[in-house]
């Protein structure tokens, strides 16, 4: 019972937490939103409810960054579709954070810290699973995040502040505005088809300044084990699925490539281009990262 009505379904617990908000009673507004957390169907509105007015259960007050998450974020999707995620509302916020502890990691083994990084370009960002964690540490100015859903650059826009450009398909089509000490690619080029794949590499290059580093993810051999998948005469692998809703699968599946696939794309495509470590299985534990500088 709350106020003498007794609140029975998600919807009406999440209408009653609402309307308890906006007559500024924010303790029983938290109580009701809480149990509207509780339900598939409503948890990620009252998560973005209790994010943005900084309620008792905002991930936000501790975390120290925005919280809200896109209600069009497929990797969000992605978690509360996963069973074995009992809280995916923590475990997608959380994610992001190992996200950038990972690389902060792997920026320290080619002596390129992250702090001391002076501009900043997510490629492939989606909604900010990770960007929202980078700006904590970077700060908003510095960071450019891209991507070519349009709803991802603009809520990465209004969320975190950020600047936003938007993406293509067709990496010809693609202008960069500047260029960037980092250009990060996480899980694009483990999606990509070969016809895109080794051009990709060579516009993406192209956004990094003297000096500068790319860094990229792949599906690589553990990958390959895992998924029970098998790689041609080249060492790639191309299916058309993927977890997204909103990219075409022709343009964005889920590839697999051996390191010597990407070695000769490498050399064939950015051939100035340093590689300065391999790591496997380094993000997630699912897949390897290449970092490749530039002189």
């Amino acid at each position: 019972m709350t106020s003498g009505v007794q609140i029975r379904t998600p919807a009406e617990w999440l209408a009653w937490g609402q309307e308890r908000l906006a007559a500024g009673d924010t303790a029983e507004a938290g109580d009701a939103l809480r149990h509207a957390l509780q339900s598939r169907d409503t948890r990620l509105a009252a998560h973005n409810i209790i994010e943005r007015h900084g309620l008792a259960d905002a991930f936000g007050s501790w975390m120290g960054c925005p919280c809200e998450i896109a209600p069009a974020d497929d990797i969000f999707r992605f978690f509360e579709n996963h069973p074995l995620s009992s809280n995916p509302l923590r475990d997608y916020l959380a994610d992001g954070w190992r996200t950038l502890s990972e690389l902060m990691l792997l920026l320290e083994t080619v002596d390129r810290p992250l702090l001391r990084t002076g501009s900043f370009l997510e490629f492939a960002s989606g909604h900010g699973r990770f960007t929202r964690h980078l700006v904590k540490v970077l700060g908003a100015d510095k960071v450019t995040a891209s991507d070519v859903v349009p709803d991802a650059v603009e809520f990465a826009r209004s969320a975190f502040g950020v600047a936003g450009l938007q993406s293509s398909t067709d990496p010809a089509a693609v202008a960069w505005p500047r260029t960037y000490d980092v250009v990060f690619v996480l899980s694009l080029f483990s999606h990509l088809p070969r016809r895109t794949w080794g051009a990709w590499l060579r516009r993406l290059f192209d956004a990094v300044a003297p000096g500068g580093v790319l860094v990229f993810s792949t599906h690589g051999a553990d990958a390959v084990r895992r998924q029970g998948v098998q790689w041609d005469e080249e060492g790639f692998f191309f299916a058309s699925a993927s977890e997204s809703q909103a990219i075409d699968v022709a343009d964005y599946g889920t590839a697999f490539t051996s390191t010597a696939f990407v070695r000769a794309r490498i050399a064939e495509q950015i051939p100035e281009g340093r590689l300065l470590h391999v790591a496997p299985q380094h993000f997630w534990h699912h897949q390897d990262a290449y970092v490749i500088g530039k002189a």
